[in-house]
């Protein structure tokens, strides 16, 4: 229930207060991580580098030593042998030297063990000090300051090997220390997984009303205007629903009244058409008189522009099948070959008239579609067809189901349709150039109806042209509720 009521609350926050706290939500994380992270490596550069320094202060201390060590003892040998005032004087001067070294050592180091170290190392050798400058009351022999630098430099070694103990303490303190922070590292890298999922989860939240949106925005596209657009959440989303439905309502009322426009001035044209069509029958059957030759000329030209009129109105109640959003509810399976041959046996007189051949080659297709409208596409194209036809020549039908869409394609022999035709030949009203003796004249409304009836049962149709003739072919992008049986229908040949 908690979760439930946190959602609805988010579900409320404005666009603005939602992108806010997303990346809020994202940024904070991270910034807490870079932080942590930084924090980690300046106490790894610092430990590092109070290591490096200590390290470089023992290897010089023992350099130093070594160095201070080996100029004493020589002097030392050299005062012992000569006895001279000069030699005494530089031994002494080293002396002082290694002395004010060791001292340094002391003061500056925190170290107890070394610093008893260094101790001992300075009584040892300020013992070999005192012995010398008494070299002329005791007997020293050269053996014997050499046993005594020899206990100095033992002091020397147990110094470099606790030093260099120190410094393999050291270098392992930052070894572990890098250890730790690298995996300091690797584990705050875990937030990077948890921001990227709370980034999902907010570009969710935002695009997920705007997919809403933009369904209700196709569903008038297709001119379904019957439907309410109810929406809940932000603000902003709320206000942009509240305009399409306010759009929505204004679209349905002038769809109404488009529709009942149409509808009404059709019934008005056909009744008092149907009165001039009988009497003009009337008069061209005789049946009021013989007529003279120019009175003939005239009632031809008269009965023309009736059946020419008559058509216009047909095409006219099929465009506003097109309008009609009304009649695109009217979706059920609809088996394709029983519909395509009920158009077949509309035209027939049409088909018998230039003595053409149908073939048919179907399968047992079904299409979960409106069969008034695909009735109205495919009754246009097979008069455009018709049409263009020769004598004698052969119109084909044919349907398939290739990678779950529905391809169905008419095609004739005759001219073809040229380039420059393809690109108007479906606009209102267009009429390309018309096959001779032609007895099937056109409004220039059919191939329009039927490109905008495609639009809204969401398929597509492409004119191919071959060696002889045209082809359209319809491509039902969305045929997900068709189904085929291995079953295919032979190919049939209708005279």
């Amino acid at each position: 229930m908690l979760t439930k009521l946190t959602r609805l609350s988010i579900d409320r926050l404005s666009l603005r207060n939602l992108t806010l706290l997303g990346f809020s939500l994202v940024a904070i994380p991270l910034v807490a991580t870079l932080l942590f992270a930084a924090n980690k490596l300046s106490q790894l550069a610092e430990q590092s580098t109070s290591s490096i320094f200590t390290v470089a202060k023992l290897i010089r201390l023992n350099t130093d030593i070594a160095d201070y060590l080996t100029k004493v003892e020589r002097s030392a040998s050299q005062f012992i042998v000569l006895n001279d005032a000069d030699t005494k004087q530089r031994y002494l001067k080293q002396h002082r030297a290694l002395h004010q070294v060791i001292e340094q050592a002391i003061n500056e180091q925190p170290n107890q063990s070394i610093s008893k170290l260094l101790t001992d190392l300075q009584q040892s050798s300020q013992t070999i000090a005192k012995l010398l400058q008494q070299v002329d009351k005791h007997d020293i022999s050269l053996e014997d300051i050499q046993q005594l630098f020899k206990q100095l430099n033992s002091n020397k070694i147990q110094l470099k090997q606790h030093t260099n103990n120190i410094i393999n303490q050291q270098a392992n303190h930052i070894y572990q220390s890098s250890e730790q922070a690298r995996a300091n590292l690797l584990t705050s890298l875990a937030i990077i997984p948890i921001t990227l999922i709370i980034a999902i989860v907010f570009i969710l939240l935002i695009t997920k009303p705007l997919k809403r949106l933009i369904d209700e925005i196709k569903q008038l596209e297709q001119g379904n205007f019957k439907a309410k657009i109810n929406f809940s959440g932000s603000s902003e989303y709320e206000e942009i629903a509240l305009a399409l439905e306010t759009m929505r309502q204004r679209l349905h009322e002038l769809e109404l009244q488009k529709t009942s426009f149409i509808r009404h001035i059709s019934h008005e044209l056909k009744t008092p058409l149907a009165a001039i069509r009988e009497g003009t029958e009337l008069i061209y059957d005789h049946s009021v008189g013989d007529l003279n030759p120019e009175q003939q000329e005239i009632c031809d030209i008269i009965k023309a522009s009736v059946s020419r009129l008559q058509t216009l109105i047909e095409d006219l109640l099929d465009f506003n099948i097109v309008l009609d959003s009304t009649s695109l509810q009217e979706t059920k399976i609809t088996p394709l070959a029983p519909l395509i041959d009920k158009v077949i046996a509309q035209r027939q007189l049409d088909i018998k008239r230039k003595s053409l051949s149908i073939e048919k080659n179907l399968a047992n297709l079904s299409l979960f579609t409106n069969a008034t409208q695909l009735s109205v596409i495919i009754e246009n194209l097979l008069s455009n067809a018709i049409k263009f036809s020769p004598e004698q020549g052969k119109i084909t039908i044919c349907a398939q189901e290739i990678n779950n869409k529905v391809t169905l394609t008419i095609s004739d022999q005759g001219p073809g349709i040229s380039k420059e035709i393809t690109e108007k030949i479906f606009d209102a009203f267009y009429q390309g150039p018309q096959p001779e003796n032609s007895q099937i004249k056109g409004s220039g409304l059919g191939l329009t109806i039927v490109k905008e009836l495609l639009s809204r049962l969401q398929a597509a149709i492409t004119i191919a042209n071959g060696k002889t003739g045209a082809s359209f072919v319809i491509s039902f992008e969305q045929s997900t509720n068709s189904h085929v049986t291995e079953d295919l229908t032979q190919s049939q040949t209708s005279n």
